[in-house]
C-alpha cells in the first residue's frame, strides 16, 4: 500500500506542473514540499541544492539572487516544517526564482 501512496504522490507532482508564468519563464510546481537542503559541492559560494518532492527533483537557490533570504528562509520551512508552498522554476536554468504562500 506504501508504494500505490508514493506512486500517487509522485503522479500529482507530475500533473501539479504547470506551463509558463507570463514573461519570467516559470514552471510551477504546486503544493509541493522540500525534502532535503545541501550546499552544492560543486559550486558551493554560488548556489544551495534544493530537493522538491519524493521524486527528489533536484533544483538550486542563487546565493547570488536578491531574494536568496527570503528564498531560503521559505525554503527552510518547508523543510523543517513539511510546510507546501508553490515553487516556482526557470525553464532551462533549474533555479527557484519564487516560493509562493498557497491560498
Amino acid at each position: 500500500m506504501k508504494s500505490w501512496s508514493q506512486l500517487l504522490l509522485l503522479f500529482i507532482m507530475i500533473i501539479s506542473c504547470s506551463g509558463n508564468s507570463g514573461s519570467q519563464n516559470l514552471t510551477w510546481y504546486h503544493n509541493a514540499t522540500i525534502s532535503d537542503i545541501t550546499e552544492d559541492p560543486d559550486k558551493p559560494n554560488e548556489v544551495v541544492r534544493v530537493a522538491i518532492g519524493i521524486s527528489a527533483q533536484v533544483f538550486y537557490l542563487s546565493k547570488k539572487s536578491p531574494d536568496y533570504k527570503t528564498l531560503m528562509e521559505k525554503a527552510t520551512q518547508s523543510f523543517k516544517k513539511s510546510k507546501a508552498y508553490n515553487i516556482g522554476i526557470e525553464n532551462k536554468t533549474n533555479i527557484i526564482r519564487e516560493i509562493k504562500e498557497i491560498k
